[in-house]
C-alpha cells in the first residue's frame, strides 16, 4: 500500500451502508472524511460481524490489517484502535452467544431463512471436535467467527468458561492482525497474500493442537 493516503472524498450519494459493507475497500477515505469518528466506524463493523448472525459477511481480517497498515503511515493509533477491536469482537461475541442461548434451538428447528444453515452446521462441527480452542480459532476463520459464539449458546457453554475463552480468541485476533499489518502492510507480497498467510498460521494451530491430543492418547494407552 503507498503511503500517501488516498484523499478521494466519499460519495455523498453513498450511504453508510454501503460504507460499512466495504470499509475495508473505503477504509482510507473514511479516515480523512470522518476523522477520529472512524474508530466508532470500525466497532460498529467488527460488532456487527461477529455479534449478528446476518452480518458475518463483513469484512474481517483484511480490515484489521488494513488498520495496521494505517497505524504504520501514522493515520490511526495502534495502541487506540486494539482496545477498540478487542471490546467490539469480545461484545459481538457475547451478544450472539446470548442469542444462541435464548433462541438457538428453535432457530436450529425452523430452518429460519436469515441464517445460513450450512455455515451454522460446520460450525458445530467444528465445536463438536475442537471444543473450547474454537473460540481460540474461530475468529481467524471467515463466517466460523460469526457463527461459534452462536453455537456455544446453543450447546449450553457455561457463561464464564465462555467469556474465558472468548475473550482469549478476541484478544488474539484484535492484536496481532494489526500488528501484522503495521509491520508488514507496505509490502504488496505480504499484503496480497495476507488471507494465505492467515489460513496457514490457523492450519499449523490446528495441526499442533490434534498432534499433541493424539500424543497424549497414545502415552496414556502406552501407560495401562
Amino acid at each position: 500500500m503507498d503511503r500517501k493516503l488516498a484523499c478521494a472524498p466519499i460519495m455523498d450519494s453513498m450511504s453508510l451502508w454501503q460504507l460499512l459493507l466495504h470499509f475495508d475497500q473505503h477504509l482510507g477515505a473514511a479516515i480523512v472524511h470522518y476523522g477520529p469518528f472512524v474508530y466508532a466506524l470500525l466497532f460498529v463493523v467488527v460488532f456487527a460481524e461477529i455479534g449478528v448472525l446476518p452480518l458475518f459477511f463483513l469484512p474481517g481480517d483484511p480490515l484489521l490489517f488494513l488498520c495496521g497498515a494505517f497505524c504504520a503511515s501514522g493515520y490511526l493509533n495502534l495502541w487506540v484502535l486494539m482496545p477498540v477491536l478487542f471490546v467490539a469482537a469480545l461484545g459481538g461475541s457475547l451478544l450472539n452467544y446470548s442469542v444462541g442461548r435464548v433462541i438457538g434451538v428453535r432457530v436450529l428447528s425452523r430452518q429460519l431463512r436469515w441464517v445460513d444453515q450450512a455455515a451454522l452446521q460446520r460450525t458445530h462441527t467444528f465445536y463438536a471436535e475442537h471444543g473450547d480452542v474454537t473460540f481460540l480459532l474461530s475468529p481467524f476463520i471467515a463466517v466460523v467467527r460469526t457463527f461459534a459464539p452462536f453455537v456455544g449458546g446453543i450447546a449450553g457453554m457455561s457463561a464464564a468458561r465462555f467469556v474465558l475463552a472468548a475473550a482469549a480468541g478476541a484478544l488474539l485476533w484484535s492484536v496481532s492482525l494489526p500488528v501484522l499489518g503495521y509491520f508488514f502492510g507496505n509490502v504488496p507480497q505480504v499484503r496480497d497474500h495476507m488471507g494465505a498467510i492467515v489460513l496457514s498460521g490457523i492450519v499449523l494451530g490446528v495441526g499442533a493442537l490434534v498432534a499433541t491430543q493424539l500424543w497424549r492418547r497414545v502415552r496414556a494407552r502406552v501407560g495401562r
